[in-house]
């Protein structure tokens, strides 16, 4: 089966969720951040990057997704719900998708069933996150689209 690879798509969904900065800022508990959600012993108080660099960051973050989603999934997919699911890892991490009911589905060629499961992932600390939601919501959407694609 041929490996996918992250379209222009899937970097806007993601881009659009993660938001941009180009000087670091300490995130909700405290990590030196920068460019689309990007942490690491490099970023540090002061680090000012451009749109070029913020861009390669995020290339080579979304790496370990878009390989954890070519290794879990089992059958054919259309690119869109490729996108989607490595999205949902770039965000929550590979171990997640892994154990997943959502994983389950696909690989069962399940596709309504598993576009179900997305906005399971919509919770933090017990609590439901609206910026979660609409993440998760935007990803069953962008899963589904192959269903208008011709």
């Amino acid at each position: 089966m041929a490996k996918l690879t992250y379209s222009d798509a899937g970097f806007a969904l993601t881009k659009r969720f993660e938001g941009l900065r180009l000087t670091a800022y300490q995130d909700q508990v405290g990590v030196w951040t920068i460019g689309y959600g990007h942490t690491g012993r490099e970023v540090h108080g002061g680090l000012v990057i451009t749109q070029d660099q913020a861009n390669l960051l995020l290339e080579s973050d979304v790496a370990g997704a878009v390989a954890c989603v070519n290794r879990a999934v089992t059958i054919p997919i259309a690119q869109c719900q490729f996108d989607a699911m490595v999205d949902f890892v770039f965000n929550l991490g590979c171990a997640r998708l892994l154990g997943s009911t959502l994983l389950r589905y696909v690989n069962a060629g399940e596709f309504d069933r598993a576009a179900g499961q997305f906005p399971l992932w919509d919770h933090a600390g017990g609590v439901v996150v609206a910026g979660l939601l609409a993440r998760r919501n935007a990803e069953v959407e962008l899963f589904q689209s192959y269903k208008t694609q011709t």
